[in-house]
């Protein structure tokens, strides 16, 4: 029995995939449930498993665009698995041609003299005024002489050859990385995006991990990073200010009573963006706990369609990589997110004196249509009170309460 395998549908909205790699060759025995071959969407890459054993016929090429619900195999299921996993391909004998030996063919040697590339002395003043080096001019005159008509066609160098490699390669962008482009490209414009910023003494923070990271890693198992500060002031701030938690549909303004935070993660593919269900009634630890789970499927591959579906707002990290600061692009339809940057010591001014403190920047890319100024700027002043004064506004005034020691 042939079996024919098509493509499953990956999600809702998700029309076609694109074949990125096949994981296994034309003719190859496969066991059920094998992964066979990665696929693309615009969302995700996912891997597509055997769904029975047997020798495999591929109908589709890598790179290929297919549709959901196209066959891009076939699936042998009566072959027997050969011994050894393998499928030997019948033996043909060539017969041998005796080789043909040809004849070398006479080259002429150059003639090369003591004139040969060296110029007249009126060609020579020529080029010395244009700066061109003799050796670097074709002379068209006996054996190769410069003449005075060859400097003066003579046309310096655009540039100074290096000698190095000036070679360039192609390679066709994923369907993720494309529909990532296009994302992009139509939120820059489609909204009205603007940038607010402000800078944040993480003093504080760098205090409470200091004091309690030890314990809170021995008995949660995850670290106290500075993700779970940010996405509890984040929700602070979304409560505090709805209108930065909604996003425009139509003529309409949909405002949301739940916090699904978005978390920009760098994968194998490229950038993506799982979501925290519900973090508002997320703990420190279970905030922690949830970054870690997902930072990892992306990293391996595993993560899914509907783990990056319906965030309601952005936090995106570019400091783990060495930004002082960015101006985020808002992740549609969402109308805002958050961008974090480097940790730097800096000089600030704090009653009345100059000291040096651990200073991050923050910026909110925000859509100016549904959020004014004044919310905006409210919510980004609401996230650094948070986050200066963490152990009041984020902890209740009960740190082991809160961290669950």
């Amino acid at each position: 029995m042939v079996l024919e395998m098509k493509v499953p549908s990956p999600g809702e909205s998700i029309t076609e995939v694109e074949i990125a790699e096949w994981l296994v060759q034309d003719g190859d025995y496969v066991e059920k449930d094998q992964a066979i071959a990665e696929v693309d969407s615009d969302k995700a890459t996912l891997e597509l498993p055997a769904e029975e054993s047997g020798i495999i016929t591929l109908k589709a090429e890598e790179g290929d665009a297919v549709a959901v619900g196209e066959v891009v195999c076939l699936i042998d299921t009566s072959a027997a698995k050969p011994e050894g996993g393998a499928v030997e391909e019948p033996k043909v004998e060539a017969k041998e041609e005796p080789a043909k030996v040809e004849a070398p063919k006479p080259v002429e040697a150059k003639k090369e003299t003591y004139a040969s590339g060296t110029p007249s002395p009126a060609a020579k003043k020529i080029l010395d005024e244009k700066r061109i080096e003799p050796s670097s001019v074709a002379g068209t005159g006996r054996d190769g002489r410069v003449t005075k008509d060859d400097a003066v066609k003579a046309v310096p160098s655009m540039g100074t050859p290096t000698g190095g490699n000036r070679g360039e390669s192609r390679s066709k962008l994923s369907m993720l990385r494309r529909k990532v482009a296009e994302r992009l490209v139509s939120a820059k414009n489609e909204t009205a995006m603007l940038t607010t910023f402000n800078e944040v003494d993480m003093s504080p923070i760098f205090a409470l991990r200091k004091e309690y990271k030890e314990a809170f890693k021995e008995k949660h198992g995850v670290s106290l990073g500075f993700m779970s500060f940010f996405t509890k002031a984040v929700i602070r701030a979304l409560q505090m200010y709805p209108a930065v938690n909604s996003m425009i549909d139509g003529k309409e303004m949909i405002t949301y009573d739940f916090c699904d935070i978005s978390i920009a993660v760098s994968g194998p593919k490229g950038l993506m963006v799982p979501v925290i269900r519900n973090a508002e009634n997320l703990t420190f630890r279970g905030v922690e706990a949830e970054v870690k789970r997902l930072a990892l499927r992306a990293r391996d591959g595993q993560i899914t369609v509907d783990e990056m579906t319906g965030g309601t707002f952005t936090i995106s990290n570019g400091g783990v990589f060495g930004s002082m600061l960015s101006t985020p692009i808002i992740n549609p339809p969402q109308s805002g997110i958050l961008g974090m940057h480097n940790i730097v010591e800096r000089p600030i001014a704090k009653d009345g004196q100059v000291v040096i403190a651990p200073i991050m920047y923050v910026a909110l890319s925000y859509d100016h249509r549904i959020i004014d100024g004044k919310e905006s700027v409210g919510f980004l002043v609401a996230v650094k009170e948070a986050l200066e004064n963490p152990e009041e506004l984020l902890m209740d005034g009960n740190v082991k309460k809160a961290l669950e020691l």
